[in-house]
């Protein structure tokens, strides 16, 4: 039996995890966290981390880059190991999640969508042959609740290209400020909020006569609660601290 923590469990994210986990004959809840604390029937909630004592096999992490503190000492205290599904981090968050991988197993992931990983590895591929014959462009796309931008896959998908062109390219976030022709070392990406767009995401590489559009489109959040749950499945067979993200379960699951 996998027993699992859930932080953010009563946000839109969280209710599609739990129910997924109730779905998994081999899945069992041990306890959410949610800052108002709003009880659950299915399983116990709590409003601080720091609250809970006791062992758990991962905790997933569906809420806000401000809970991260938190569950970071909580997976140290208690050696859980972390699931980090939620994006928006910064530098100095990312700094403490490295050195808490030193000694604990973390799996973060901008995107927990096999699908998008898949991209993410034709868009090295597609950087790699093209060159700087090709201009690159992102275009992201997500619900009007969704508070970061441009979203953590966004700066996924412009890292693999980045990391495979002959150059170091700026990131352009926007043009309006900018009042000049498009610099050949760049990579543009623009971010559109709106409706209910559960996560759609577009690598564009203009030459001078042809376009090559690479796109991804999640159709639901279930996508994202899977690829977590399976990400909380591979810490609990792996077992050793380190950084783990979705390159290394899709090479463990091969």
């Amino acid at each position: 039996m996998l027993k699992v923590l859930i932080s953010g469990c009563n946000g839109h994210m969280g209710n599609v995890l739990a129910q997924i986990c109730k779905e998994q004959g081999d899945v069992e809840i041990i306890a959410g966290f949610d800052l108002l604390g709003t009880e659950r029937e299915d399983f116990p909630v709590l409003s601080n981390p720091a609250a809970f004592q006791g062992k758990a096999d991962a905790l997933i992490d569906f809420s806000a880059p401000a809970a991260l503190p938190a569950l970071l000492e909580l997976g140290m205290r208690e050696k859980i190991p972390l699931v980090l599904a939620t994006t928006g981090y910064s530098p100095e968050q990312l700094s403490a999640i490295d050195a808490a991988a030193v000694e604990l197993p973390i799996f973060r992931s901008g995107n927990m969508s096999l699908g998008v990983n898949v991209l993410t590895e034709l868009v090295s591929r597609a950087a790699a042959a093209l060159g700087e014959d090709f201009d690159v462009e992102i275009v992201e796309r997500h619900h009007s609740r969704k508070v970061d931008a441009p979203s953590g896959t966004a700066f996924m998908l412009a890292d693999a290209a980045a990391q495979a062109l002959p150059y170091e390219p700026a990131y352009i976030y926007e043009r309006r400020s900018l009042r000049r022709p498009r610099e050949k070392r760049e990579i543009g990406i623009s971010s559109v909020r709106g409706g209910g767009i559960v996560g759609d995401h577009e690598v564009i590489f203009a030459g001078r006569d042809e376009v090559i559009e690479l796109r991804h489109a999640a159709m639901s959040r279930e996508v994202f609660a899977s690829g977590a749950l399976r990400a909380a499945r591979f810490l609990a067979r792996v077992k050793r601290p380190g950084l783990y993200s979705m390159k290394e379960l899709v090479a463990h699951t091969i």
